[in-house]
């Protein structure tokens, strides 16, 4: 049996796959120790399936830990070395500012404070060593740490990526002298140029290795209390690492909860549709939006998380605060906004009765008969509609409009933060999205997915049966994975197939213990002469000058509508992924069937008798909308003008008249 079970804001959820049926449960997340509720979600999906947890032969878990503790800054103490005079490389980052025409916007307080900074004698420049470190320097440094009281140290001297010896001396000294703190070097995170970059992925990675490490292992404990196998935990490039790793690599699973979601929409969009797709997952705190083309998730080199950068492979995902526990407020303008403050978990939606009072998105469904009152949700959250009454009543006394008006706009505002996330990744880059299906997953992404589409003008859209736990599913489908790079700035008469192949063998051999089967996939950064950035290609080991020269053009045309023939490329960069076969759970539709029912339904600013129904469509069911189906995990609209049709994965597959 395989388990997978993802951490969400609002909801923990669980997939459980016996080889022959997919079974899946969602219990509340538990802020604080989401080990419980992992634990809970696992009790749920067993006892549903009717096993025991000793028949599971395989759990993969995908979190948001690392991700929370990076917004809310409460990781580990930690302390930085680096090269003497570079202390501040944190604060003088790229000397750029987040907001063009916003002057006064803050940036993020680096995470290492000034006084557990401490520079290194000795340095390394581009051709080799210029002041040697001295035998004693890496013991002031260690007494220094230790001075500090810090849990864990970034080490990060200038240029390690071509020459690590300084800096491997170091890191040695402390981990011999200090055992007990975690050491993250960056010839070991980050081999790669550029200092900024390099020096904000290591610190972020020293800063959550303990946090994670102290989670991981109090899951692994009660997991194997259980009789559970021990954790793999999801990296955020879309594959997975057993936990021990994970836990010492704090930088890598970032994204974590993403990059299941995102496997999973690569999954169904393979399986439904012509596997190319834009995911949506709309929880209770956030919506991910990525592009999937020919079922795969796209992946990027390096992004903010909080205004710090990581400069690691990851999911290509654009995050937005609009779910269905995003909070209804009044700006000082008198003007309704909705988010990025999120009921959350505890006390959640006004709806929930667990004691919240402010309106959220979900309260607003309700009143406009998209969910159904007196209904219970997954986790057996029975709905409220008076509580949801008062508290979007409430809101809209501040403003003058009624309880329906207000409920209306809420929605209406949730959808356009949604839309403008869509458009970052399609139309902002070029990428048309009405070549691609709409694939809405978590507890409210089908309830919003139709309109979503509207504003883009997309017409297809991949409502998975499973979607309210897609990133659990995801998980199921994820393959173990490891990532390396190097950079090596090789000019268009200084790299040729021999010096590839052996660069490339040397990156193979750093990773490839206990993955001497696995798939491997390269990549070469390249750039015309002159130009500050560089594009990815892909290509075979060994490569030739012109072969990755005309790659690259081509990319480069694809990308910016024009090439270069005739101007020098240079090869910067040179990326390695080794994955093993990743498994395909079974997904098929389910056979209890609907009770149907109609409701009055608002679709925009008009109500519309609608079709109701709720459970588990068969294959080849069609409806017309407008329509409401309430699945197990999730809620799907049609609007008046769409059509669907379950197919045999369970999907529902919807098009919009043209």
């Amino acid at each position: 049996m395989l388990l997978g079970v993802d951490v969400g804001g609002t909801f923990t959820d669980a997939a459980l796959f016996d080889r022959s049926d997919l079974h899946t449960q969602k219990s509340p997340t538990t802020p604080g120790d989401e080990a419980v509720g992992v634990l809970a979600a696992i009790s749920a999906v067993t006892e549903r399936a009717g096993v025991s947890s000793s028949d599971i032969e395989r759990f993969v878990h995908g979190m948001t830990v690392g991700t929370n503790a990076l917004l809310e800054e409460r990781g580990a103490r930690t302390a930085l070395v680096t090269t003497d005079g570079f202390q501040d490389v944190l604060e003088v980052g790229r000397q750029d500012r987040p907001e063009l025409y916003r002057l006064c916007a803050p940036k993020p307080a680096p995470l290492i404070a000034p006084g557990d900074r401490i520079g290194a004698g000795g340095r390394i420049g581009p051709h080799g060593e210029i002041d040697p470190l001295s035998d004693d320097e890496p013991e002031r440094i260690v007494s220094a740490i230790e001075s500090l009281g810090a849990e864990s140290v970034a080490v990060c001297l200038l240029f390690s990526y071509l020459d690590s010896r300084h800096e491997e001396r170091i890191a040695a000294a402390i981990r011999e002298k200090l055992p007990d703190l975690h050491v993250s070097a960056s010839h070991e995170v980050l081999p790669r140029f550029r200092e900024y970059e390099r020096t904000s992925t290591t610190v972020v990675d020293a800063y959550l290795s303990p946090l994670l490490a102290r989670y991981l292992g109090r899951l692994a404990e009660a997991a194997d209390g259980e009789g559970i196998p021990e954790p793999e935990i999801m990296r955020s490039s879309g594959g997975v690492s057993p936990w021990r790793e994970a836990a010492s690599q704090g930088a890598w699973s970032v994204l974590s909860g993403p990059a299941g979601g995102a496997v999973g929409a690569g999954l169904l969009a393979r399986l439904s549709g012509d596997g190319d797709a834009v995911g949506l997952d709309m929880g209770g705190t956030s919506c991910d939006v990525c592009v999937i083309e020919d079922g795969r998730a796209q992946i990027t080199e390096s992004r903010e998380v909080g205004g710090r950068v990581i400069q690691l492979p990851m999911v290509d995902v654009h995050t937005v605060g609009a779910g269905g526990g995003s909070i209804g407020w009044v700006d000082h303008g008198g003007a309704l906004r909705v988010g990025p403050r999120s009921a959350g978990a505890d006390p959640g939606p006004a709806c929930y009765g667990r004691g919240g009072t402010e309106a959220t998105v979900t309260d607003a469904n309700l009143l406009l008969g998209r969910l159904a009152p007196g209904s219970s949700l997954a986790g057996n959250l029975e709905l409220d509609l008076e509580a949801a009454a008062a508290a979007v009543k409430a809101l809209g006394g501040k403003l003058g409009l009624s309880e329906i008006e207000t409920a209306t706009g809420i929605v209406k505002l949730a959808n356009s933060e949604m839309v403008r996330a869509l458009r970052v990744l399609t139309v902002n880059r070029g990428v048309d999205p009405r070549g691609f299906a709409l694939l809405p997953f978590g507890g409210a992404g089908p309830m919003h997915a139709a309109e979503l589409a509207d504003e883009v003008g997309m017409t297809r859209m991949i409502a998975p049966r499973s979607g309210g736990v897609l990133s659990a599913l995801g998980l199921l489908a994820s393959a173990r994975r490891r990532d390396t790079a190097q950079t090596v700035m090789l000019g268009p008469d200084e790299f040729s197939a021999e010096r590839i192949a052996d660069a490339v063998t040397e990156l193979r051999e750093g990773i490839a213990d206990g993955m001497e089967d696995a798939h491997e996939t390269i990549s070469y950064e390249l750039r015309y002469e002159g130009q500050s950035f560089e594009l990815s290609v892909e290509t075979g080991p060994e490569p030739g000058a012109d072969e990755l020269a005309e790659a690259f053009a081509e990319a480069h045309g694809r990308r910016y509508g024009f090439r270069v023939d005739d101007a020098p490329v240079e090869l910067v960069a040179i990326r390695l992924a080794l994955s093993e076969e990743a498994p395909e759970p079974r997904v098929v539709a389910g056979e209890g069937g609907l009770d149907e029912d109609s409701r009055r339904v608002r679709f925009g600013d008009e109500w519309h008798d609608a079709f109701a129904g709720r459970g588990e469509p068969r294959a080849g069911a069609r409806f017309e909308g407008p329509a409401v189906l309430e699945l197990p995990e999730s809620t799907l609209l049609l609007p008046p003008g769409w059509s669907a049709e379950v197919d045999e994965h369970g999907s529902i597959v919807a098009e919009r008249e043209a």
